[in-house]
């Protein structure tokens, strides 16, 4: 089956379509994409991930067609950095 995973950063956003064999988990689709040796700064244990948008934990059965995200911890002045620009 295909999914998608997904990972953003400021500059440039990734979403890789990745074959997977059915019972899949959301952990194993990702280690599966390659995003972890492209982007050595994501750790699994440290940034939260979700399904079109609803976090869920990295043992989650995925489906057909569903899209991993990996989100990018938030900085605490996320808001105010925002403002500057």
């Amino acid at each position: 089956m295909i999914v998608g995973v997904a990972y953003a950063k400021p500059t440039v956003q990734v979403w890789k379509h990745v074959d997977v064999p059915e019972g899949t988990s959301a952990r194993e689709a990702i280690e599966r994409s390659g995003l972890l040796a492209q982007f050595p700064e994501i750790d699994l244990e440290v940034n939260k991930v979700g399904i079109f948008g609803a976090i869920c934990p990295l043992d989650r059965t995925l489906a057909e067609g569903d899209r991993v995200e990996i989100y990018r911890p938030i900085h605490p002045e996320a808001e105010l950095l925002e403002k500057k620009r």
